[in-house]
């Protein structure tokens, strides 16, 4: 199956900042929501933020106010930038793209690693 392709990831310090890509193989301007979901360590995976078709966008309570997601159609590609960055952000992040009704498009790509360490 096709595969997305997370990128971005790597080691920061405590208040540092990243931004992740993902690249989509095929159309994004019609696809209604393209989420970030992360997996810490030990942990399952969680939805941390969502953008949808007309723009509008959803973000875990853990994450509010520290990171954006955004998309570029012209490129397929869904980004999230992540600032003011903790220890407690460290996990492999992946996307996705769901339908409306909650079906994903794709299978689950390597994700990508972020460490947050001093």
């Amino acid at each position: 199956q096709v595969q997305l392709v997370e990128s971005g990831g790597g080691l920061v310090q405590p208040g540092g900042s990243l931004r992740l890509s993902c690249a989509v193989p095929g159309s994004i301007a019609s696809i209604y929501a393209l989420d970030w979901y992360r997996q810490p360590p030990g942990k399952e995976r969680e939805l941390v933020a969502t953008i949808r078709t007309g723009g509008s966008t959803n973000y875990a309570d853990s994450v509010k106010g520290r990171f954006t997601i955004s998309r570029d159609n012209a490129k397929n590609t869904v980004y999230l930038q992540m600032n003011s960055l903790k220890p407690e952000d460290t996990a492999v992040y992946y996307c996705n793209a769901k339908n409306r009704y909650g079906n994903y498009y794709y299978s689950w790509g390597k994700g990508t690693l972020v460490t947050v360490s001093s």
